[in-house]
């Protein structure tokens, strides 16, 4: 018995060394789960944050995003800091579109020792959570935020694409270009950062060139948009404006044409969705948005991540359960080797030394060259305009336009 109670100790004593000795690896870290993308199964590790919507009004917008970070790694998982390979392990947070969820989420990123973050989809969760990745000395790379207050004033956020002035001044002249719109109805969501700034910036572009403008606001919480419908009819408004999300956007192209508006609808990039496609399929609306990228513009990602996504149901269900390509998928596979350029140039994982490679950085992606300018915004000086094929339930291409 003795013997017995010795051999246990002995491999007793042998496992708790080998427990210390796994758990206390040179700048290590073992992973047993390789099902989930952006994890490793041992070496050298660089966390990434991935700060975006899986809910809420953005929750569509906020997956496809994913997707294109997901789809970026799985093409290249790792990345070569001062001559070792270090393996990208995403942490992937839920800041459910919520301004008042925004901060918390980004506290569980910085717990989590990440090296830089991605996101977020939507603008107002972005600004809500800069102070929380300020004070950590994060930095942010945004690939589709639009309004001037994500990266103004400080020196972490940066962002991939165009802004909001632009893209309100783009759509303004293509409303008179195209359609000879003299008045326009603008409907943005009441405290929304993203709506209300782009319908203040096409408001003032629209009103510099002589038209004129009604301006309504909803509140949180809208599903019935037939009022204002009602009044963009009887107030005689040759195109309809809404920079909404895309829950409120498929509403109000129903009610839209539940209701016969037969003058165009025009939105900016949170529109660029299969839920928008969807909803307008069947329908007699005319609907145009501007956005950053349209399906056909790189054979190469094109047919790559429309694979990708059709052999992982998940993956396809977080597409909205088709292969259509919106732009912000290939804006933020752009963005993950952006932050990799940024990663190799900093020769480190430490944040502050990525911050700074971050500005510095250049590539030439999916989208086009991207450099940034000392603000951090990317330097784009054009948009994608699209329309909906109703019939197709597909995007067409239109032009590629710029300001007067």
């Amino acid at each position: 018995m003795k013997i017995i109670k010795r051999f246990l100790a002995v491999i007793l004593v042998l496992g708790l060394a080998a427990a210390v000795l796994t758990g206390c690896g040179n700048g290590t870290k073992d992973k047993t789960d390789d099902t989930k993308p952006g994890t490793s199964t041992g070496g050298k590790v660089i966390k990434l944050g991935i700060f975006e919507p899986a809910s809420g009004d953005n929750g569509a917008n906020g997956k496809q995003e994913t997707l294109g970070f997901l789809y970026a790694n799985s093409i290249q998982p790792t990345v070569e800091i001062a001559g070792e390979t270090y393996t990208i392990e995403f942490e992937i947070v839920d800041n459910e579109s919520s301004t008042d969820k925004a901060a918390t989420a980004a506290s569980t990123l910085v717990s989590k020792g990440v090296s830089a973050v991605f996101g977020s989809y939507g603008s107002a969760v972005c600004i809500a959570a800069s102070e929380v990745f300020a004070q950590a000395k994060l930095p942010v790379l945004a690939p589709t935020s639009t309004n001037p207050q994500v990266t103004l004033g400080n020196t972490h956020y940066f962002r991939l694409c165009f802004l909001d002035p632009f893209q309100g001044t783009v759509l303004a002249n293509f409303a008179q270009d195209k359609f000879g719109a003299k008045k326009a109805y603008v409907l943005a969501k009441l405290g929304d950062d993203y709506s209300v700034g782009l319908a203040t910036y096409f408001r003032q572009a629209f009103e510099g060139l002589g038209g004129e403008v009604v301006y309504e606001t909803f509140p949180e919480g809208t599903s019935d948009y037939n009022s204002y419908i009602t009044n963009a009819k009887n107030g005689g408004a040759d195109i309809f404006f809404s920079p909404t999300s895309p829950e409120a956007a498929a509403l109000i192209i129903e009610q839209a044409a539940a209701q016969g508006w037969d003058k165009p609808i025009l939105a900016g990039d949170t529109w660029d969705n299969n839920v928008i496609t969807a909803a307008a399929k069947g329908k007699p609306v005319t609907l145009y948005i501007t956005t950053f990228y349209q399906e056909g513009g790189n054979a190469e990602f094109d047919s790559g991540f429309k694979a990708w996504l059709n052999a992982n149901p998940r993956m396809l269900a977080d597409n909205n359960g088709n292969d259509q390509i919106s732009a912000i998928s290939p804006m933020a596979y752009d963005a993950y080797f952006t932050m990799l350029e940024a990663i190799k140039l900093a020769g480190s994982t430490d944040p502050a030394a990525i911050n700074a490679a971050l500005a510095k950085a250049t590539y030439d992606g999916v989208t086009g060259h991207i450099e940034f300018d000392e603000i951090g915004d990317a330097v784009r000086s054009d948009a994608v305009v699209k329309q909906a094929n109703t019939e197709t339930g597909l995007w067409d291409f239109i032009a590629i336009q710029g300001v007067k």
